[in-house]
């Protein structure tokens, strides 16, 4: 069976995000790589996984030019946690299945021998050149052009190190312009990583955003009359063009509202449509995966009815008002956002707010500086120490300068802070360093 039919993004319509891929395409066919980036819940998933699994979207953007292409899909929260060994051999490992996947059984063999002679060592080296040897024989032998599709980046951002970035840009030295990487995020990586951590890929890749809108028309269009198809349900198209207005055209809110009305016995009056959705649990869950993403200040924001360019971007907000009706009724339920207090649990290796874990918020660094400022809370931690007892390498001292520690810090209370500008937590000691106070 081909490809395409094993894949649900195989039935969308081809002119499904058509002006995002079409800028997508625009920098990998210049031979740079560029960032996907949205809210949770807006498929961006969807929007990789059509380039590799739609043949009707590769014909309309790439017309005779297709068959040059090759794109390989990844998820990376499969690997969240693993080594950077492991993370090789998972994109040998999805390299050679692409080509499985697409019956290029030619192409397959030869990836796949290279993959056998890597696992035979299972040695982070071996894996390294056994995929530099398979982009040489794709891009330089048979004139392809390799694109990565990373997507869910965000979750293996915690574990990422320089090294990484510094694997990719190897290979795009050996292929140029034929090897390209797409990432997929919630943010910008420049937002989330310090810059030591991606300056070796940073020319091929920082500031080449797509930014996808929230409401897809043609993309919704296709899901709710999927939906229908396999519930065996229908509902009126007032029904549907409330839905939209409801939840602002955000596809997963818009998909589990529709799921919602067609599993109820009753017809739904639409005076009363948006309070049966906020007493859905489903539809509360996709509502609060959103809320999840945002730091404490976007959240104190969004709560006083204000915006910053981010959410305006990422489309949450336009003009300063909340895009998704449903989502501004929503965030007024829950809890008071108070400063909360963190704390560091040596045993479990985490960090909390509140008594709730959020180590995953932090690149390694970050987590490896708050968690020495938390055991050292109270007293006032020079930067020369902050450095030494962080990053414990010679090596890794040398490349964090002043300027960058400064740097992670206002990352960090972009994370922990309500209000970065007036920080409650970490205070900064002119002339010395930094205290904190839990």
């Amino acid at each position: 069976m081909p490809m395409e039919q094993k894949h649900f993004e195989s039935l969308y319509p081809k002119e499904t995000r058509l002006e995002e891929i079409k800028k997508i395409l625009e920098f990998i066919s210049s031979g740079k790589s560029c960032q996907v980036i949205g809210m949770p819940g807006i498929g961006k998933s969807s929007c990789m996984r059509l380039l590799p699994y739609n043949k009707d979207v590769r014909q309309l953007h790439l017309g005779s030019k297709k068959p040059s292409y090759h794109f390989v899909y990844m998820d990376f929260s499969e690997v969240a946690h693993r080594s950077l060994a492991d993370i090789i051999k998972f994109i040998l490992i999805s390299l050679a299945g692409s080509f499985g996947e697409r019956k290029m059984k030619e192409d397959e063999a030869v990836i796949n021998n290279f993959l056998k002679e890597a696992l035979k060592l299972s040695d982070e080296m071996v894996f390294s050149q056994s995929l530099k040897k398979s982009i040489d024989y794709l891009a330089n032998e048979k004139g392809i052009n390799i694109v990565f599709l990373f997507d869910r980046f965000e979750e293996y951002v915690p574990s990422i190190d320089s090294r990484f970035f510094l694997n990719l840009k190897i290979l795009r030295n050996r292929a140029k312009y034929r090897f390209t990487t797409v990432f997929a995020l919630d943010r910008p990586l420049e937002d989330i990583l310090e810059a030591p951590i991606f300056a070796e890929f940073h020319e091929f890749l920082i500031g080449n955003n797509v930014f996808l809108p929230m409401f897809d028309r043609k993309g919704l269009e296709f899901r709710f009359s999927h939906l229908e198809e396999i519930l065996k349900k229908t509902t009126d198209e007032k029904t549907k063009v409330e839905i939209v207005k409801l939840t602002g055209g955000h596809g997963k809110t818009a998909k589990v509202a529709l799921e919602a009305i067609l599993a109820n016995e009753k017809k739904i009056d639409l005076p009363t449509l948006s309070e049966f959705l906020l007493s859905k649990n489903q539809v509360k869950a996709a509502l609060f995966e959103i809320w999840q993403i945002l730091t404490p200040e976007e959240k104190n924001l969004l709560l006083k009815n204000e915006s910053n360019e981010f959410l305006g971007i990422i489309g949450l907000t336009n003009n300063g008002k909340i895009t998704i009706p449903l989502f501004e009724d929503f965030i007024k339920t829950l809890p008071k956002n108070d400063e909360g207090k963190l704390s560091y649990a040596s045993e479990r290796n985490e960090i909390l707010k509140n008594g709730e874990d959020i180590t995953e918020k932090f690149s390694s660094s970050e987590f490896k500086l708050l968690r020495f400022l938390l055991k050292n809370s109270g007293r006032i931690c020079e930067k020369d120490e902050i450095i030494s007892n962080v990053w414990k390498d010679t090596k890794t001292q040398e490349g964090v300068t002043d300027q960058a520690l400064d740097q992670i810090i206002y990352r960090l209370r972009k994370k922990i802070e309500e209000n970065p500008n007036k920080p409650q937590f970490i205070q900064t000691i002119k002339g010395r360093g930094y205290k904190l106070t839990p």
